[in-house]
C-alpha cells in the first residue's frame, strides 16, 4: 500500500518510484524501489527464493536468478539448423563483422556466441564468462566444461549492441550422431537461455525445409516461451513466388505440429543479408516483412521490464506447483520404504498432478512436463523432501496478488518517464533513410517529390463525375458525395476517414479539388495501401495551400 502521509514518501523525487511492502510495513519504514529491476530483485530474494530453496526447485527446473538477470540488456536468441543464415543475420543487423564470426554453407558455428557491447573488440572465453558477476551467465557453469569450451562472448563497440545483446547458437544437424557428440545437453542449454531472453528467433532456409529430429526436440524444449518466439523464413529471394507459397504453407503445417498453440506463430519472410535479391519479384513483400521484424526487435528495450515481470510470474507459478508436487510425494511416502513404493509414486505422478489440480484449483498449463518430472524423480532421495509449509506459499501468493500489481503500475510509470527507447544503428537506420524508408513514394506517399499536385493527373476524370452531382456554388453536399463514394464498396469506417482527410477546410462540403482528393484516397485504399493519419502536405489541394 502507498502511504503518502509518511515523511519518506513525501521526499521521494518525481523520478523515484516507491511502494511500501508488507515486510516494510511491519518495520514501520517504507521500502523504496527506484527501478523495476530493483523491485523484482528484492521480491525474488525475499519472497520467491525461500520457497524455491525449501523444495529444491533449482535441482529440477532452473538455477536461482542472480542480480545480473534483472539488470542485463534485452537478449535475442537465434536458433536454426546449419546454414539457415543465423550468423549472417547478426552481421546484417549490426552491419559489422564480430570476433569469432565464421560463415559458410557447411556447419561453421559450433559454439554459443554471445554478441555483446564492449569498449573494444575481443573474445571472452566461456570459463571466464561464468565467473563474471556483471554478466548473466554465471549459472551456465552447471553444464560443465564440454559446454563452456563451446561458449564465448564476442564484444565490440556497436550502436545496435548498446540496446540489445544477440546469442548465436550452433547449427543443428539431423541424425543421432550430432546429439551424442556434443558432450552436453543442447536442448537444456537452449531452455536455460529461452527462460532469460526477450526474443527467440527460429530461422528456416526456404531451400531446405526439413525439420530434423533434434530441431523438433529443441522447439519442444522452448515450450512455455511461445510468446517470445518469432519465425524467419530466410533466403526467400532464391525461389519463385509460386514455390515460396508452397514452402510457406509447408512450414506453417510443420510448425503447427510442433508448437501446440491456438494462435498461428508469426512468420517473417525475407532475405536477411545485404546482397542483391536473386529473384526480385517479391521485393515489396520482403521490405514490409523486414520492417515488421525490425519494429518487433526495436521494441525490446521498451518492453524489457514488462518481460522480466512476466517471467518472474511464470517462475513463481511453476515454483508453487513444484512445492505441491514435492510435498505430496513426501506425504505419500512412508518413513520406512522400499524401492517399489518410490517406483509406484513416480508411475502414478499423473494422478498426483490431477489431485493437486483439483485441490488447489491450478491450471493444467502450470504443471511441468510429466515425463521429464518422472525422469528427474528417479534419481532423487524422497526422504529429503519437505512437507507442505503454508507460510512460504502464502508469501508467494501475496507477492503475486499484491506486490506484482503495484510493480505493474511502476512499470508504466517508468516507461512514461523514459524517452522512447528503441534499438538504433546498423540495419535499423538503413530502413529509415530518405526515399528508401518503407512505403516512400507509394500509396498516400505517391507524388511526394513532384512539383505538380499528384491528384491533378486524374482530376479531369473526377471532374466529370463531380459536375453530374449538381454542385451549388462550386461545392457538393456530404449526401451527394456519399452516393458516389459508396460505389467503391469500401466500408463506412474507411470512407468516413477519407471524408475527414478530403474535407480540408472542414466546411462539411467538397469542392472539385477536395472531391478529386477523396477519389485519389479511395484509389490508394483500393490498391491495398494504408491511409495516412493526417493529410500529407503534398496532397493538400493547391487552392488550399495559398491560404496557409
Amino acid at each position: 500500500m502507498l502511504e503518502p502521509g509518511t515523511a519518506a514518501a513525501s521526499t521521494v523525487s518525481g523520478s523515484m518510484f516507491s511502494w511500501v511492502s508488507k515486510d516494510a510495513r511491519r518495520k514501520k519504514e517504507p521500502e523504496l524501489f527506484q527501478t523495476v529491476a530493483e523491485g523484482l530483485r528484492q521480491l525474488y530474494a525475499q519472497k520467491l527464493l525461500p520457497l524455491e530453496e525449501h523444495y529444491r526447485f533449482h535441482e529440477f527446473h532452473s538455477p536461482a536468478l542472480e542480480d545480473a538477470d534483472f539488470d542485463n540488456k534485452p537478449m535475442v536468441l537465434l536458433v536454426g539448423q546449419y546454414s539457415t543464415g543465423k550468423t549472417t543475420f547478426i552481421r546484417h543487423l549490426i552491419e559489422q563483422d564480430f570476433p569469432g564470426m565464421r560463415i559458410g554453407p557447411e556447419p561453421t558455428t559450433d559454439s554459443f556466441i554471445a554478441v555483446m557491447h564492449g569498449p573494444s573488440e575481443g573474445v571472452v572465453p566461456g570459463n571466464a564468462l561464468v565467473v563474471d558477476p556483471r554478466r548473466p551467465f554465471r549459472k551456465l557453469n552447471a553444464f560443465g566444461n564440454a559446454f563452456l569450451n563451446r561458449f564465448m562472448c564476442a564484444q565490440l563497440p556497436n550502436p545496435v549492441l548498446d540496446s540489445i545483446s544477440i546469442i548465436d547458437t550452433p547449427g543443428i544437424l539431423s541424425g543421432e550422431k550430432q546429439r551424442i557428440s556434443r558432450g552436453y545437453d543442447f536442448a537444456a542449454v537452449l531452455e536455460w537461455f529461452a527462460e532469460r531472453v526477450d526474443r527467440i528467433i527460429l530461422l528456416f532456409d526456404a531451400h531446405k525445409l526439413d525439420i530434423s529430429d533434434e530441431f523438433s526436440e529443441v522447439i519442444k524444449a522452448l515450450k512455455n516461451h511461445e510468446d517470445k518466439i518469432r519465425v524467419v523464413l530466410n533466403k526467400a529471394d532464391q525461389i519463385e513466388t509460386q514455390q515460396l507459397m508452397r514452402v510457406y504453407g509447408a512450414l506453417m503445417w510443420s510448425l503447427g505440429k510442433i508448437i501446440n498453440t491456438p494462435e498461428v506463430v508469426r512468420v517473417y519472410i525475407g532475405s536477411f543479408w545485404s546482397h542483391p535479391l536473386l529473384i526480385p519479384d517479391n521485393r515489396k513483400l520482403f521490405e514490409a516483412e523486414e520492417q515488421d521484424l525490425f519494429k518487433d526487435i526495436q521494441s525490446l528495450p521498451r518492453n524489457a521490464a514488462l518481460r522480466k515481470l512476466n517471467d518472474l510470474i511464470k517462475r513463481a507459478r511453476l515454483a508453487k506447483v513444484h512445492a505441491y508436487i514435492i510435498s505430496s510425494l513426501k506425504k505419500e511416502m512412508p518413513n520406512v520404504f522400499g524401492k517399489s513404493k518410490k517406483k509406484e509414486l513416480v508411475n502414478n505422478l499423473g494422478e498426483i498432478y490431477q489431485k493437486i489440480e483439483r485441490e488447489h484449483q491450478i491450471s493444467p498449463g502450470d504443471f511441468p512436463s510429466l515425463r521429464k518430472m518422472q525422469e528427474q524423480l528417479q534419481t532423487q532421495d524422497f526422504s529429503k523432501f519437505q512437507a507442505l509449509k503454508p507460510k512460504l506459499l502464502d508469501t508467494v501468493d501475496d507477492m503475486l496478488a499484491n506486490d506484482i500489481a503495484r510493480l505493474m503500475v511502476l512499470v508504466r510509470q517508468e516507461e512514461s518517464l523514459m524517452p522512447s527507447q528503441v534499438v538504433k544503428g546498423g540495419a535499423f537506420d538503413g530502413t529509415m533513410n530518405g526515399p528508401f524508408g518503407h512505403g516512400y513514394g507509394e500509396g498516400a506517399g505517391e507524388g511526394i517529390d513532384d512539383v505538380e499536385w499528384v491528384v491533378g493527373k486524374d482530376k479531369p476524370t473526377y471532374d466529370e463525375i463531380f459536375y453530374t452531382l449538381s454542385p451549388v456554388n462550386g461545392k457538393i453536399t456530404g449526401a451527394s458525395a456519399k452516393k458516389e463514394m459508396v460505389k467503391s464498396k469500401l466500408p463506412n469506417t474507411v470512407l468516413g476517414k477519407i471524408w475527414k482527410l478530403a474535407d480540408v477546410d472542414k466546411d462539411g462540403l467538397l469542392d472539385d479539388e477536395e472531391f478529386a482528393l477523396a477519389n485519389h484516397l479511395i484509389k490508394v485504399k483500393l490498391e491495398g495501401h494504408e491511409l495516412p493519419a493526417d493529410l500529407p502536405p503534398h496532397l493538400v489541394p493547391p487552392s488550399q495551400r495559398r491560404h496557409e
